[in-house]
């Protein structure tokens, strides 16, 4: 299961990068800002995940 969160948790980083790349490319500055805030959600989440794992290890 934890692998499967963190999965979801890289693949929103990466499609919030993707979505600041389009909102750049085509002078779309909500779809920047939207792409923005997926991208520091997926990052949140990844070190939630970290934080857990250690945890765990403990």
């Amino acid at each position: 299961m934890a692998d499967m969160d963190k999965a979801k948790d890289k693949a929103e980083e990466i499609e919030g990068r993707a979505k600041q790349g389009v909102g750049s490319a085509t002078g779309d500055e909500s779809t920047r800002r939207e792409g923005s805030v997926d991208e520091v959600k997926g990052d949140v989440k990844q070190a939630g995940e970290k934080v857990k794992d250690a945890l765990r290890r403990d």
